[in-house]
């Protein structure tokens, strides 16, 4: 006899509050292991068409891991020195655009240094926060998921552990359908399905766009010689997957460089600018429709909030998690609609009334 569902209610919502706490306090731990479940899950189509293909499991993994390091080691000689001595010069000259910075407004806008206005007031006070925030901000970073120590951890132990994950992709998938409830199997196949369609036309979509983005706005922007496109371009691809905010924050970034290293020439200025808004218009009419698809059912509201929500939770653990849960609960959230519409509690009496 199946438990009373206010029974299976009560265990299932004991286990994700557990789940819940133990990914809270784990925290910046598990950062290698998400990394390289998301790459194994990511990396196991290809797997399994190379196994259609003929290959043994363990082939198609040596297959793809070989690929994947002469990709890392090409990246590694070619592009991460470039992408490292441009993003180091930029910290460099920071101060120095800061001072161009000034003397720009100073001419400009002279308000902003009169003691008494209130933008400058404002503008004080907006700098006294920054100031009294800034060894706060200096401890987050030098403690976060970035440091440099993390960082050797992640390269080392994220390759193991997609490799391992991917050998047994589908033997774990096995043993978790094995676990499933019996009364419940198929429905949690028929969501686990609509979640991982979503994923697959999400995920794998975007990341797609955020690669052919990312390398557009690099090289566009240094073929119109901005000093930093590199990064500027790198920096604009990777969070494209953030509605309108790849594009916003790169180009804001692009321009506002580009005003002090090109100031009095518009064209190029003009050309920076157009480089984000081709790369807007060629994302969201071309790459997103043919690459994500219109079913994804993952607005952007909700994707922002999820980040925001998972962010603050869980810090930069719960923003790689975010979107995969976002979609999980829309599909689920999608599925409980259709079960409370095909209810008595939302049909009532009146079907019964007029089938009479």
């Amino acid at each position: 006899m199946a438990l009373p569902v206010r029974d299976q209610l009560k265990y299932w919502g004991i286990a994700a509050a557990v789940l819940s706490v133990v990914l809270y306090w784990l925290g910046d731990v598990i950062l290698p292991f998400v990394l390289g479940g998301a790459l194994a899950y990511l990396l196991d189509p290809v797997a399994d068409r190379l196994e259609r293909l003929g290959a043994s499991r363990g082939a198609a993994v040596g297959i793809i891991t070989t690929a994947a390091s002469l990709v890392f080691v090409i990246m590694a000689l070619l592009v991460v020195p470039t992408l490292i001595q441009q993003s180091i010069s930029l910290f460099e000259t920071a101060p120095q655009l800061a001072q161009d910075l000034q003397g720009f407004f100073a001419q400009h806008f002279p308000s902003i240094f009169d003691a008494d206005s209130v933008l400058h007031q404002s503008l004080q006070s907006v700098g006294q926060t920054v100031k009294s925030k800034g060894g706060e901000l200096l401890n987050t970073v030098l403690s976060s998921a970035l440091s440099l120590i993390n960082v050797v951890v992640i390269l080392v132990v994220v390759p193991v552990v997609t490799v391992y994950l991917l050998y047994d992709w589908d033997r774990m998938v096995a043993e978790i359908d094995k676990l499933l409830p019996r009364d419940h199997a198929p429905i949690i196949r028929q969501v686990a399905r609509e979640i991982d369609d979503v994923l697959a036309s999400f995920i794998r979509g975007m990341g797609t766009v955020c690669v052919i983005l990312g390398l557009y706005y690099a090289f566009a922007l240094m073929a119109v010689g901005l000093q930093f496109g590199l990064v500027v371009g790198a920096f604009a691809g990777l969070i494209t997957f953030i509605p309108y905010v790849g594009s916003l924050l790169g180009g804001a970034l692009a321009i506002g460089l580009g005003l002090f290293q090109f100031w009095g020439d518009w064209f190029t200025i003009g050309l920076i600018a157009a480089i984000f808004v081709s790369g807007q218009f060629v994302e969201g009419n071309f790459l997103t429709p043919r690459l994500v698809g219109s079913s994804v059912g993952l607005h952007p509201v909700w994707l922002i909030f999820a980040l925001s929500v998972f962010g603050a939770l869980f810090g930069f653990v719960g923003m790689l998690v975010a979107v995969p849960l976002a979609a999980a609960i829309g599909v689920i959230t999608r599925f409980l609609i259709r079960q409370y519409q095909d209810s008595r509690l939302y049909r009532g009496l009146a079907e019964k009334d007029n089938s009479q």
